[in-house]
């Protein structure tokens, strides 16, 4: 067969243990996984399993369906919500080795409030000098607080150091 979908929980052979054999058998059978676990330790070893495809029990018949189309072209395919908490822990690894670089997710407009607020500008001061309302800049500055995941003025100025934004 070309695509094989298999239980994670099997009476005699367990799912994951099933695709190691499958695979070893037979490299270009594409295995799709069925699970009522939508625990990331599960997808994992299902993944170092040789597994293309992981589906919670829950997915819907179109989920079903465009699994098996996505895995017969070659691609992987998760349940939306595994994806995201794929996805979710990917990004939380990043951040954690500091290569996310989160500045550059940033405004020029953001940047420049950044700056102004790293030099100690109230947002009263920078909503004269940039002609625009105080609650635009409010808006801003949670903006950036949000995208960099800082929670105090503190923390943006430590950020605006760490960066150069201000010596």
């Amino acid at each position: 067969p070309d695509i094989v979908i298999l239980d994670i929980a099997m009476p005699n052979l367990n799912g994951i243990e099933a695709t190691k054999r499958i695979v070893r058998e037979n490299s270009k059978v594409a295995v799709i996984i069925l699970s009522v676990h939508a625990d990331e330790s599960y997808v994992v070893r299902t993944l170092t399993a040789g597994a293309k495809g992981y589906l919670l029990k829950e997915s819907a018949e179109d989920d079903i369906l465009e699994a098996v189309r996505t895995v017969a072209e070659g691609r992987p395919f998760f349940s939306p919500s595994i994806a995201a908490t794929l996805l979710e822990d990917y990004m939380r690894q990043l951040k954690q080795r500091g290569l996310q670089d989160s500045y550059g997710l940033l405004t020029s407009r953001e940047r420049e409030i950044l700056q102004m607020l790293a030099e100690g500008k109230t947002n009263k001061d920078i909503a004269s000098l940039l002609n625009l309302s105080t609650y635009t800049v409010e808006t801003h500055r949670s903006n950036l607080m949000q995208k960099l995941d800082l929670h105090s003025t503190v923390e943006l100025v430590l950020y605006a150091v760490r960066k150069r934004i201000i010596s």
